[in-house]
């Protein structure tokens, strides 16, 4: 007698986008000093008929949300696990900038390590090349 396979959440979520029919979905990671590029990125991405996800904060730039030190750092643990979300919802991630930060290398890695596609609009700056 064959039992059902266990679905994990990440086929679960294959599944759902497959009946949803949904666009690839495309996750933009860099240096949120990239932020014009990015939102040129996102509208390539999105005219190619894709959906696009992306960094909605830009942390280095002032603003009242980051007056506060300690609340500034645990906005950017939190918006760090978002963006992580965003990875895993993603299909592809695409790196915008020629620059490769701590950040935005643990990025790729991670995202290398579910098996999603890392696309690089500067593919000189790939860790792994």
């Amino acid at each position: 007698m064959s039992y059902p396979r266990p679905c994990t959440p990440e086929a679960k979520l294959a599944d759902a986008k497959k009946q949803l029919s949904l666009p690839h979905i495309v996750v933009i990671c860099g240096s949120t000093r990239f932020m014009p590029e990015m939102a040129e990125a996102d509208l390539r991405e999105t005219k190619a008929g894709r959906i696009v996800v992306k960094p909605g904060c830009d942390l280095k730039s002032p603003h009242a949300l980051r007056a506060d030190p300690v609340e500034a750092e645990a906005l950017k643990v939190r918006l760090d696990d978002l963006h992580r979300a965003k990875i895993r919802l993603a299909d592809e991630v695409l790196v915008v900038g020629d620059y490769i930060g701590d950040s935005t290398r643990a990025e790729i890695a991670y995202a290398r390590s579910l098996g999603r596609p890392v696309r690089f609009t500067h593919p000189e700056v790939d860790p792994d090349a």
